[in-house]
């Protein structure tokens, strides 16, 4: 408590959860009756290390997710904290990618994430899959909302207009699949199912084996992550600039591999 009070929005969440899990009477889930789980009531640090664990089957994590977004609705506070500190993660992960590219303030775009997320734990869907994403999700796309409107007053009205070559790298399929990460179209893990299997050419049954889950919720999880990404880009979602850098050019060569993360 001596260390002064952190002054960006993401290191001050992470240090209320810090606090709200530190002893003598960390703030703990019961997992005991949450099948995957360890039975046995957590210290929510703990159950955050388990859930972010490559071992941890994604239905297990939607179990605790949605345990803890019913207790952020009903318990208060404590519990709305708890739930953004356990998604930290991706919170940060996320942060970094919309970070690329803005010369603002960075503090800025982390409160929106933080507005967004909080916002959507009242609302999300808890018989849907992917809680937890679908929460980072709601955040990124404030952030994107917030980065538009900032765009939107920087226009100069000319009196003429002409035509330029889109900035490289253009459109390289690795490129805009980050750039639909970015914009919270598809998530981390459908960029990698996506990449793996179109442009990497595995079979579907390799890349469900890489991501803990079953071949045929793989591709339902792909062909769900290729529709939004074909509204996105008819509704030129992605034409927005890439929030990964310019100067390095992408050959085939630089497509994902497994165990990124």
């Amino acid at each position: 408590m001596s260390e002064p009070w952190p002054s960006t929005p993401l290191a001050a969440a992470e240090r209320a959860f810090d606090l709200l899990t530190c002893p003598p009477a960390p703030l703990s889930l019961d997992c005991r009756a949450i099948a995957g789980m360890p039975p046995a009531v957590l210290p929510l640090n703990q159950v955050k290390r388990t859930l972010t664990s490559s071992a941890t089957p994604r239905p297990v994590r939607d179990l605790v997710w949605r345990e803890l977004v019913i207790r952020a609705r009903r318990d208060g506070p404590a519990w709305v904290v708890a739930a953004v500190g356990v998604a930290m993660p991706g919170l940060r992960r996320t942060a970094g990618m919309l970070a690329r590219g803005w010369r603002g303030d960075t503090a800025d775009l982390d409160a929106e994430l933080l507005a967004g997320f909080v916002q959507r734990l009242g609302t999300v869907d808890l018989d849907e899959p992917r809680i937890c994403g679908r929460l980072v999700d709601a955040g990124a796309r404030a952030v994107k909302q917030a980065r538009d409107r900032e765009a939107g007053v920087e226009f100069v009205r000319v009196a003429r207009v002409w035509t330029a070559a889109p900035p490289e790298p253009w459109d390289h399929p690795d490129w805009l699949l980050s750039r639909a990460v970015a914009a919270a179209v598809i998530d981390p893990d459908e960029f990698f199912l996506i990449a793996w299997t179109r442009l990497d050419h595995l079979s579907v049954q390799v890349a469900a084996d890489r991501l803990g889950v079953e071949v045929e919720v793989a591709r339902a999880w792909r062909r769900k992550a290729e529709w939004r990404l074909v509204d996105a880009i008819s509704g030129g979602e992605l034409d927005w600039s890439s929030l990964l850098p310019k100067a390095r050019k992408v050959t085939g060569a630089a497509r994902p591999t497994g165990g990124a993360g």
